[in-house]
Formats: structure tokens, C-alpha cells, sequence
């Protein structure tokens, strides 16, 4: 594709643990910039970006906010962030649309424990990185100490941008082997080089000062006009959105990035909603915002920011036209709260309203269970901004109670899950295979089924199903994660297959292989950095152990001792507190969010949750099948006795050796009529009337068919071809061996079909040969005819597939509602088979 450089305004992050001064430093920046004539303090409440109530209130930034200014003929847009620990997500879902970034670190508290949380994050989204260390001015900040942990926490490329040019070339060389190459062979370092050091996050550039005192943000700021990146844009349209909010008027925003092309007012855009549907709307408003202000445009060229109105149903983080969707957030709420609302209000009329704080603020998680409202927190200061929100918002009082950890649940080991549901005029298979992922990948969804055994749509359709719900473990109902589910192969019925089908099936499927699998218990963990007097550190490290957590030894500085780890966040609580007040205010303790990992007390917490995944019917692991017109229950551990389709995991078989037998027509027409004819079908009657705890008998499991189209697979399978042109009935010798050992290795039912169609006086006949069945059709009857005819006599009890490339056979065995088999699928299933039996004969 195209791509054209577009001077747009680069887009410029601003991130910082809390209290490293970074709304201090963003109201510097914009007033060197010519952007604002007077300072703003967060301590006076009139910072710009900080324009919520809530945030002057408690001098924080909690929403992200953007302003526009212009430094040395650069336009940017800074982009603020918010800098509690609490409202990380909030800084993690503008990162997508980063050109660059200023992370700011307190010259005072150096490298903090969420600092380092930014910078993976940063690294995560390949966001190149300028560093602000911030508070110079005040005593107990050391620059020679600071430059060397921020090479020895972040990185060995973290360069001061004030040194001597020589100096700063030489720097900046030995952050790449080839230009440290072309600098000792006597080149200069250009700008260039260095522009392109930070665009391949080599090189972070550091400037040092007090955005207090106006000291060092100048330099900062000369030194993005010179090296921030600048970037090329692809011609076709794309676009990312990055947050939901309204305006004082209520009118729905959609912030995003243009990533490609070009946005316009009224241009048509498609997306799908978060129910999987597809959408077509036009931008009613492009809204450039600088701080509470904006300005309108009919046009977004690529790399815009911008907000827009008409949009009804976009959610943050979602990717528009050519765009590729982001990897799933790495942050998310540990803690989980019930809801209590006013009295008098109902639940189920108080959610819809709630889920508008969490279409704006997604990591406000709301959840459903019991007919009462619970929601998801990052930690104890988001919990007050969300009940000040819910208050001021929507004039509601709640309180929050009933404080859990939010665990999940994965799988060691791989599964295949099947799914079937068939009642009455229903019908659809499904079967995925469920592997684990490593800790922190979330849920990836894929398919390798081929689309001449289910359509594209249908496939399509289930992995919108896979990604629509939230799937529930079997240990405590927990959600799963870190796991891939594929589908292998799927079903659907040609008259009888409806919306709803495949995703019964799907559901019914990935809980059958959890029910499997092999669960694991995952709680979230914290980082944590905790720092007390050396005569206090005993007892700190007592109560982690006590917590389940892990350290390593401690390190001395001065009168102060340092111990790092991770613990289990739901043991912490308000560990802080206790700390301050046996340390005499002295202690600190930092953390981070370190991921999921197993629980540190798996059975304790399973034993009190005494969850029964089998009688958790919104989330059933068993399937439905049908036989003569009533559908009946089969339980997970006998579904794949029933399934229509063979499994997509290959298990080893022992061959079967059976002996060369021939017999007449009569005894031959009479085993093919037993096959095929009227007692092909199994009787499966229930009694009228049943006690309610008699156990139904089930029908017995399916056996599977292939009907091969004999002529089409040898003209299709090379060597057979070169057999044929000199010798056919050595050829068709050929190919009945291959499915002798086949159908004997895997107790496949096996029927080979040659067409007679222009045999002049050809009856036919039919023949056994071995433990395989031959058919050659008389004059005037076709292959494809027969096998059509074939296959809908053996019925639908039985897994029927047909082999055969010719696209004539393909469409009636796909009218006759069985499996089609090409015949290099064929070819691999044989090959495949003979391998093993080769296997087998050797041991």
C-alpha cells in the first residue's frame, strides 16, 4: 500500500508516577510555547488540563487530556495523562496513538515502582521514549546518581541531551554497532542518526531540571522540535479510538487517531459494536480539542487527534477501517466490590445507567451476578472517584461492600472441546482446541478449519461467539485467560442450521474441553518495593512471607534497608498503612501491578467458593443431540461418542488385520442393504411415561463413513496418474490397498465407487474387497449420482464424508448435508495412517 508523509501535529504523551510534577511540567511546556500567558499550579486548581472538578478537587489528573502547541516549527499535540497508579489503564489506552513520549521521573524519589510499570508498557506499544527529570532544584537530588539508575532500571541508552556535542555523538554511537562502526571509522554523527536511534528506541534522550522554575523545559522542548519522529501515514483510511466521553451537553465523543487516509464530516464509516454487529454511520462533528476548547474541521488527514460526534456505538481501543486491532490491555482491575445502591432503586433499571460511566472509563468493570451489580477497582482511590462519579453523574448515593480479589482461571495442558446442538430443527457442530498460553496473553482466537468443511461466515461466526462472552473456569467460575482456542472443524445443516446454533455450540464447546482440562487457579500479583528503617525490616519481611509473598534479600542504604518482590495482591490490603505506623511515618511501600500468576492458596479458595460447574446452566459443558425427531441431553464425558464430525486431535490406533474374502451378488446385496438399506437406522424409542430420576438410555455412538469417488482420486493423486496411463486396473489396485490399510488402522467404514456411466452394457457390481467395499456403476448411472444417493440412505446417524475434488460430487454430498473430503485431504489422512502403522509394526 501507498504510503505519504503527512506534516501533521505528532502526537506526544505525557506520563509520570504520581507527584513527579508532570501537570507542573505540561503547564511549563505550554507557556514557553507561546500556548498560555500565565502559569497555572496544580496547588491553586487552575492547571489547564486539569479541568474536572474531581481532579482540582484532589490535585490529580484522572481523565487524559490534550492541548496543541508549537516549538520550533513543530506543532504538538501533548497529550496528559494521569499519573496514579490507580488510573493506569487510563494512561495505557492512549499509548496506541503515541508518536513519542515524555516520561517524567521525580529527581527526588528517582525510578519508582510505577515508573518502571510506564516504561514496559511504553516498550509494549514501541512508543520511543524522551526522559524529564523533574525537582533539580530541590536537596537530596543527585544527577550523577540519577543518570546511572536510569541506565541500570530503563536503559543503557538514556543520553543527557546537554552534553558536549563530541561527547553527545560518542554516546549515542555505542547505542548501535553500526553506527559505532561509521563513528570510529571517522563519520559524525548526524541528527538524523540520532532522530533515528529514538524512532528504534535506542536512544532515550534525558534533560534534567524544575518545571517549577522554568529550568531545563526549554531544552526539553528544543529538543522535541529536533528529534520527536515524524511519520508516514498509508493512503487508505484507518483510524483508532482511544476513549469515550461526553461534553458538558451530553453529547457522545469518540477520541481517535486517524491512521491512514483521511476522516470527513458525513463520510460513511463501518464497525462493528461490541454485540458483534455491524454498523454504518456518518461523523457528524470533527472536533479539534486544546485543552476545554476546539475548533470544527470538515477533514481529519491522517495523524489527526480528534473527537467525534454521531458515532453511537464505538468503544475505546477499538480499530476503524484499514487499522489493525491492539494487543488486549495489559493492566485490568484486581478487586472486585458489591454495588449497594439507594434503597428503593431497582438493580436491573440502575445498570444500564452505570454502564455509561463504563462505555467512558473501562476499567470500570460492572458485572452482572445474582441480580446485583458488582464492579471492578484498581485500588482504593479510584473506588472514592467512582462513587463522587455515580454522585455527581447520575445523583446517585452507593457505597461499595463485600471486597473480593478478581481471580481467573487457565488450563495446563491441551484439549479438543466439543460442542454439538441439535434439537428439533437446530443444528451445529463445534469443535476447538483449547491451549495454554503464556501468563499474560489473555484469549487468542484463530481457526484452521477448511472452509470445504465449514463456510467462511460460519467460521467467522464462531469466533465472534469466542469473543463475545465471557467464558467461566470450572474450579470457581472465574473468567479463563492465557489461552488459544482454534477451531479445528464445524458443522452446520443445510436447511436446519440457525443464528443461534453456533453459539450454543460454541459455548457448549470450550466448556466440554475446560471440563477436560487440566484448571489452574490464577490470582493477580503486585511488584513491590517496600523501604523501612534497618532495625524494622525483620518484621517486614515477616509479614510478607505471612502474605505468601516473595523478596529477595534485603539492600542496605544508610539507615534504611530496601526489600523487593512480589506478593499476592489480596493478601496487601492496607498493608501501607500498617507499615507508616510501626515505621513512625518512615516506611514506604510501592506497588506495581506484576500480572496473574497461580494462587498462592488454590484449595482454600476453591473449597469456600464450593462452585458445581455442572449445574451452572448458563454455562453447560454438555450438548444436545437428536434421534427421530426429540432432542436428548448427552453429559461432557460421553459428547464425543456422539459427535457427528471425527475428532481434529489424532490418537493413535492399533490396524485391524482382516482377511481377502469374496462373496456373491445375492450375500453381497444383502450386506448392502443391511448397511444401507431400511435397518440402517437405530431404533432409539423412550417410554411415555418416565420417573423424573430414571436414567434415559442414550443412543448408541456414530460410526464414520468415506465414500470414495474412485476415478476422481486417482486422477488426482500423481502417482496413480502416471499408473493409469499405462496400466487402470493396476491403478485402481493401488488405490484399494491404500484404503484396505486405512480402513483398517482406523475402523473407517470404507466405500470405493467407480463410474461406469459410459460402459456401454455395463449392469454393475458391487464386491467386498478385503475389509472394503467396491461399487462400479452401471451404464448410465454417474459416480456423483450414486453417491448422493449413498450417502442420504446411510442417514444421518452416522458420520458420513465424501472424498472426492470434483466440484459436481462437492455440491450434491454438500446437498445431502455430509462432509466433503478433497483429495489431498484424502491423500494426507492415508499417508498419515500408513505412517503409523509402520510405527506400530516396528514396536
Amino acid at each position: 500500500m501507498p504510503e505519504q508523509v503527512n506534516k501533521t501535529p505528532c502526537c506526544l504523551g505525557l506520563l509520570a508516577h504520581v507527584d513527579a510534577g508532570k501537570t507542573t511540567l505540561s503547564e511549563a511546556m505550554l507557556y514557553l510555547a507561546g500556548a498560555k500567558r500565565t502559569l497555572g499550579r496544580v496547588d491553586h486548581g487552575d492547571a489547564a488540563l486539569d479541568t474536572d472538578p474531581l481532579e482540582r478537587a484532589r490535585g490529580i489528573t484522572i481523565f487524559s487530556k490534550q492541548a496543541r502547541l508549537t516549538c520550533g516549527g513543530r506543532e504538538l499535540v501533548l497529550v496528559d495523562t494521569p499519573g496514579h497508579a490507580d488510573f493506569a489503564p487510563e494512561a495505557e489506552r492512549v499509548m496506541p496513538v503515541l508518536d513519542c513520549a515524555v516520561l517524567v521521573v521525580s529527581g527526588t524519589d528517582g525510578v519508582q515502582a510505577h515508573t518502571l510499570t510506564l516504561w514496559h508498557l511504553l516498550q509494549r506499544y514501541n512508543v520511543p521514549v524522551f526522559l524529564f527529570v523533574n525537582k533539580m532544584d530541590l536537596p537530596g537530588s543527585d544527577r550523577g546518581k540519577l543518570l546511572s539508575q536510569l541506565r541500570d532500571r530503563l536503559s543503557p541508552g538514556c543520553v543527557p541531551m546537554d552534553l558536549p556535542r563530541e561527547e553527545l555523538e560518542e554516546a549515542a554511537a555505542v547505542c548501535d554497532d553500526a553506527l559505532l562502526e561509521q563513528y570510529l571509522s571517522g563519520s559524525p554523527v548526524t541528527d538524523g542518526n540520532l532522530r533515528s536511534l529514538i524512532q528504534e528506541r535506542k536512544l532515550f534522550p534525558v534533560c534534567f531540571g524544575s518545571a517549577l522554575r522554568l529550568s531545563g523545559v526549554q531544552t526539553l522542548l528544543d529538543t522535541l522540535a529536533r528529534f520527536a519522529p515524524e511519520k508516514a501515514w498509508p493512503a487508505e483510511f484507518g483510524a483508532r479510538v482511544y476513549k469515550i466521553s461526553r461534553d458538558p451537553q451530553g453529547n457522545r465523543l469518540t477520541w481517535l487517531r486517524v491512521t491512514g487516509g483521511e476522516l470527513r464530516v458525513r463520510m460513511p464509516v463501518s464497525y462493528r459494536n461490541l454485540k458483534g454487529e455491524t454498523l454504518e454511520e456518518k461523523p457528524l462533528q470533527l472536533r479539534l480539542y486544546s485543552g476545554e476548547k476546539f475548533t470544527l474541521s470538515d477533514a481529519a488527514p491522517a495523524g489527526t487527534l480528534a473527537a467525534v460526534t454521531g458515532l453511537t456505538a464505538t468503544w475505546a481501543g477499538q480499530a476503524l477501517g484499514a487499522e489493525e486491532a491492539a494487543p488486549p490491555p495489559a493492566l485490568e482491575p484486581v478487586m472486585t466490590y458489591r454495588v449497594k445502591l439507594p434503597k428503593g432503586v431497582d438493580p436491573s433499571q440502575a445498570l444500564p445507567k452505570l454502564k455509561l460511566l463504563e462505555e467512558e472509563e473501562p476499567q470500570l468493570r460492572l458485572l452482572w451476578e445474582g441480580d446485583q451489580i458488582h464492579v471492578q477497582i484498581m485500588g482504593r482511590v479510584q473506588l472514592e472517584v467512582f462513587t463522587s462519579l455515580v454522585r455527581d453523574r447520575l445523583g446517585m448515593e452507593v457505597t461499595l461492600e463485600d471486597r473480593r480479589i478478581f481471580y481467573k482461571e487457565t488450563i495446563r495442558g491441551t484439549v479438543e472441546g466439543v460442542g454439538h446442538f441439535e434439537p428439533l430443527r437446530h443444528y451445529a457442530e463445534v469443535h476447538l482446541l483449547l491451549e495454554p498460553l503464556p501468563a499474560g496473553s489473555g484469549l487468542v482466537f484463530d481457526t484452521v478449519c477448511p472452509t470445504d468443511v465449514l463456510d467462511g461466515n460460519y467460521q467467522s461466526l464462531i469466533l465472534t461467539h469466542l469473543a463475545e462472552k465471557t467464558h467461566r473456569g470450572v474450579l470457581i467460575g472465574a473468567p479463563i485467560t492465557d489461552m488459544k482456542l482454534t477451531l479445528l472443524v464445524g458443522k452446520a445443516h443445510l436447511k436446519h442450521t440457525e443464528g443461534g446454533d453456533f453459539r450454543q455450540a460454541t459455548y457448549r464447546a470450550v466448556r466440554q474441553g475446560l471440563m477436560q482440562a487440566e484448571s489452574v487457579l490464577l490470582e493477580p500479583w503486585y511488584d513491590f518495593s517496600l523501604t523501612a528503617p534497618t532495625d524494622s525490616i525483620g518484621r517486614a519481611i515477616t509479614d510478607i512471607r505471612a502474605m505468601g509473598g516473595e523478596f529477595d534479600a534485603p539492600q542496605a542504604s544508610g539507615d534504611m534497608s530496601i526489600l523487593k518482590g512480589t506478593v499476592p495482591a489480596g493478601e496487601v490490603r492496607d498493608y501501607a498503612d500498617t507499615l507508616a505506623a510501626y515505621t513512625r511515618g518512615r516506611g514506604r511501600l510501592q506497588l506495581a501491578f506484576h500480572g496473574y500468576a497461580p494462587c498462592h492458596n488454590a484449595k482454600e479458595v476453591i473449597e469456600a467458593a464450593a462452585y458445581d460447574p455442572e449445574a451452572d446452566t448458563g454455562n453447560t459443558p454438555d450438548s444436545v443431540f437428536c434421534a427421530h425427531g426429540a432432542g436428548f441431553n448427552v453429559k461432557w464425558d460421553r459428547v464425543r461418542d456422539y459427535m457427528h464430525l471425527e475428532s481434529g486431535l489424532k490418537t493413535e490406533k492399533p490396524p485391524v488385520l482382516l482377511q481377502r474374502s469374496r462373496i456373491d451378488d445375492r450375500e453381497l446385496e444383502a450386506i448392502m442393504e443391511r448397511e444401507f438399506g431400511p435397518a440402517r437406522r437405530r431404533i432409539y424409542t423412550a417410554p411415555a411415561q418416565r420417573s423424573a430420576k430414571e436414567e434415559v438410555p442414550l443412543p448408541p455412538p456414530r460410526q464414520k463413513w468415506i465414500l470414495v469417488d474412485g476415478y476422481n482420486i486417482i486422477f488426482a493423486w500423481e502417482d496413480l496418474k502416471k499408473q493409469a496411463e499405462a496400466d487402470l486396473d493396476a491403478a485402481r489396485r493401488q488405490l484399494c490397498d491404500a484404503m484396505v490399510g486405512y480402513a483398517g488402522f482406523t475402523g473407517t467404514q470404507v466405500v470405493v465407487v467407480f463410474d461406469g456411466y459410459r460402459q456401454k452394457g455395463s449392469l454393475g457390481e458391487k464386491e467386498r474387497y478385503h475389509n472394503i467395499r467396491l461399487v462400479y456403476t452401471g451404464e448410465g448411472e454417474t459416480a456423483d449420482r450414486y453417491l448422493e444417493e449413498l450417502a442420504a440412505g446411510i442417514g444421518k446417524n452416522d458420520s458420513v464424508w465424501v472424498a472426492s475434488s470434483d466440484s459436481l460430487v462437492q455440491l450434491s454430498s454438500f446437498r445431502s448435508g455430509v462432509l466433503r473430503m478433497s483429495a489431498r485431504e484424502l491423500g494426507e489422512e492415508v499417508e498419515r495412517a500408513s505412517r503409523e502403522i509402520g510405527k506400530f509394526l516396528k514396536n
